[in-house]
């Protein structure tokens, strides 16, 4: 066992800092494509840079019915437990407490949420055409 075993102690956590949780390139690609398909279909634009992540994320459920929610979950492979530690540490952090269900549908249309802002803050595009250049490089 680790010496944090030996040691009484509890394992080191791997949430420990929000910032530290690395994407999977299999989520990265998947929401890219997403993103990808919102400027498309005409949805983000130029003239709302501002709410991208919005109208990406928020306006709409990303994903619909427990059953898809979970084997979205395992064709990622994220534990159910892990998914819901990354949600509430993110809503602690930025919003006090957790309000999230925990249900699968609810659970990873947050993650969602949290990746997809994770992503589109990491492009720091400064228009559509940028956004999607980089997005595609992604995919």
């Amino acid at each position: 066992m680790g010496e944090w075993f030996q040691g009484g102690s509890s394992p080191p956590h791997p949430l420990t800092n929000l910032n530290q949780i690395k994407m999977k390139t299999s989520i990265k690609k998947e929401l890219s494509a997403h993103i990808i398909d919102k400027i498309n279909d005409g949805v983000i634009d130029n003239t709302n840079k501002d709410d991208w992540h919005f109208y990406c994320f928020n306006e709409d459920y990303y994903i619909i019915y427990h059953s898809v929610a979970l084997e979205w979950l395992k064709s990622h492979d994220i534990d159910a437990f892990e998914a819901i530690e990354i949600v509430r540490e993110y809503e602690v952090d930025n919003f006090g407490e957790m309000n999230t269900d925990i249900d699968p549908e609810s659970i990873v249309n947050m993650l969602a949420y949290i990746y997809g802002e994770e992503l589109l803050n990491s492009i720091d595009a400064e228009n559509i055409e940028e956004l999607k250049n980089r997005l595609t490089d992604e995919v």
